[in-house]
């Protein structure tokens, strides 16, 4: 029993160190419709390192969180553009200052 619990132990700490730094990108897209939304998610999954992929057709993005250690957001952007959509990184949105008063 004591075996058992030092080799799931030395398992389970395998696995996490093994584990790459997940990232998200939200990436633009020239999607339409849920057809499109639909046909980048099933392509893109497919992608090495995607952990989760959204869709937003009304904002127009996809949001991928990915392995770090297999993927690159350059390779995801190809992967969107291999299925006939057009991709970037969504820049982050300007902050606005405050009023004086």
């Amino acid at each position: 029993m004591k075996k058992f619990i030092v080799m799931t132990m030395a398992l389970c700490m395998a696995v996490f160190a093994y584990a790459g730094d997940i990232k998200t990108v939200v990436l633009v897209t020239n999607m339409t419709c849920q057809n499109c939304a639909n046909k980048i998610q099933k392509n893109v999954r497919f992608e090495k390192g995607v952990k989760e992929i959204k869709t937003n057709v009304k904002e127009k993005t996809v949001t991928i969180k990915y392995d770090e250690e297999k993927t690159s957001v350059e390779k995801l952007i190809k992967g969107i553009e291999k299925v006939g959509y057009k991709a970037s990184v969504q820049k982050p949105a300007a902050k606005t200052e405050k009023a004086k008063k």
